[in-house]
């Protein structure tokens, strides 16, 4: 008798356990209770990190200027493709780095010079990758303080790419979180005559500023006016990729813009992470490669 009622308790036991653990990851799963993340994480549902390309990168040139626009010093390197010089006239694709990153960022951590060259390998059309410091934490546009990064690179960096023989009467752009926010809110502010492609990696995208994190704006005035949310009508004619990860905190606000958009790319598997940005990272190149050699 005893034995049969702890078997019968065992079993119970077991079962309840069972219920418990699907009615928690449900619970997880509609974000009634914190971690969908992690656990996807765990059971291997937010991807395979991207891993390096096996091939030699091409040369990589950098150096820095006294920015007029940023009132500072910054630094900039220019990614080849190998096989290609330094003076090489290539088309462009500015690379807009993430919060508290700089303009080694492309290349330390998402491998941007072998993806490149692994681009061009695969067929796409050669071209340049520049990346210039942005400022740790300024999203990418002008601040109360007179830091302005857009002014930068439209007024300064280009020109700087221009004199190295880079084509940059029309260019793209690509970032990855409050770079990809950047770079479509250049890519607005600009437009199609001078920038022909966008590709935007999990960018930093809120509906309010309430929402926004702090210090992104200088106020719910300075979120306002540099919306990328309703300015379909400047971007009609770029190009567009926008990809991001479904475990990734912005992928509510991006899955609104790509529809407002109508844009290439998609949500897949991931999470905030270079590991996910490196694995999309193939795909935005070729995308970009394609749309500037128009």
């Amino acid at each position: 008798m005893t034995r049969s009622l702890s078997r019968r308790t065992f079993l119970l036991t077991g079962a309840a356990a069972g219920v418990a653990g699907v009615a928690a990851v449900g619970l997880v799963e509609t974000g009634a209770v914190p971690g969908r993340t992690r656990l996807h994480d765990v059971l291997g549902l937010t991807g395979d990190d991207g891993v390096a390309p096996d091939v030699e990168p091409g040369p990589v040139e950098s150096g820095s200027f006294e920015s007029a626009a940023r009132s500072t010093k910054v630094g900039w390197s220019v990614i080849y493709p190998n096989g290609q010089q330094p003076d090489a006239a290539l088309p462009v694709v500015l690379m807009l780095h993430g919060r508290g990153g700089d303009h080694t960022s492309s290349i330390n951590d998402l491998n941007a010079d072998r993806y490149l060259t692994a681009a061009v390998q695969a067929g796409t059309v050669p071209f340049a990758l520049a990346a210039v410091d942005g400022g740790p934490d300024n999203y990418w546009h002008r601040r109360a303080s007179g830091d302005d990064p857009q002014r930068m690179l439209m007024a300064e960096f280009l020109p700087l790419l221009k004199k190295r023989g880079l084509r940059t009467e029309r260019f793209g752009v690509l970032g990855w979180s409050m770079g990809g926010y950047g770079a479509l809110l250049l890519a607005a502010e600009q437009g199609a005559t001078r920038v022909a492609a966008a590709g935007a990696m999990s960018p930093a995208l809120w509906h309010k500023a309430s929402q926004a994190a702090a210090g992104a704006y200088d106020g719910p005035d300075d979120f306002q006016q540099h919306q990328v949310f309703g300015r379909a009508a400047d971007l009609k004619d770029v190009a567009l990729r926008i990809d991001c990860g479904r475990d990734d905190p912005f992928a509510g606000a991006v899955r609104d813009l790509r529809g407002e958009l109508g844009a290439d790319g998609g949500i897949q598997a991931g999470a905030h992470t270079n590991g996910y940005w490196r694995r999309m990272l193939d795909g935005q190149l070729a995308f970009l490669g394609t749309k500037i050699s128009d």
